[in-house]
């Protein structure tokens, strides 16, 4: 499992989930030994939120680390069936992640694909020359229904023509299209400076 986070270089890898799955074992084999009871082992699923609030972090709008903390928590969970001796449910709960793993993601590109998602573009452009108005057909004419804008200007600072400005304008579109394509061809448009896209409400890993 942690193999299978390195080589998607995720932020716990597998030094990482090899740690959280032995520390996990030993905790519940000492719990089994010392105590006979789950008190260490309710210690260790509480001690897990320190770790995977650690990885979950919020970029531009778009939660991710959420499937790395929810493998660590598998993993510690994996490691104390391990130490309590429930080594058929180890294999069967590390067998179930590498199916979903590999099994559901291109299954989950490929209903992502048919489903309308909210994409964030930021548009820098020379003001004044009618380049909004073109932005917002080519999103029209490739499928987008433009849903939010907000403008700001500023002068172009000797980049072109005394007194010319420059607008940055925030473009929220829904659409079932490809946010990248969009930008390309955004950024073929001309009098466009500069261009960036996201998913505004798309969780990643």
């Amino acid at each position: 499992m942690g193999l299978e986070r390195e080589l998607r270089q995720k932020a716990a890898g597998l030094r990482t989930l090899t740690t959280v799955g032995f520390a996990s074992a030993l905790f519940m084999a000492i719990s089994e030994a010392a105590f006979g009871d789950s008190r260490i082992a309710a210690q260790v699923v509480s001690g897990l939120g320190f770790i995977g609030g650690g990885l979950i972090f919020v970029r531009r709008d778009a939660v991710r680390g959420l499937t790395t903390a929810a493998v660590v928590w598998l993993t510690a969970a994996i490691g104390m069936a391990a130490g309590a001796g429930l080594w058929m449910f180890a294999v069967v709960a590390v067998a179930a992640h590498f199916l979903v793993s590999y099994g559901f993601t291109p299954l989950a590109r490929r209903l992502s694909g048919r489903v309308e998602r909210v994409h964030s573009l930021v548009l820098t452009y020379r003001d004044g020359e009618g380049v909004l108005r073109r932005a917002l057909a080519e999103c029209t004419q490739r499928g987008f229904t433009v849903r939010d804008l907000a403008t700001t200007a500023e002068d172009l600072g000797g980049m072109t023509a005394p007194g010319a400005r420059q607008a940055t304008v925030r473009i929220s579109v829904e659409g079932a299209g490809s946010a990248t394509e969009l930008a390309a061809g955004l950024s073929d448009l001309d009098g466009v400076l500069a261009i960036t896209a996201g998913a505004s409400d798309e969780q990643a890993d």
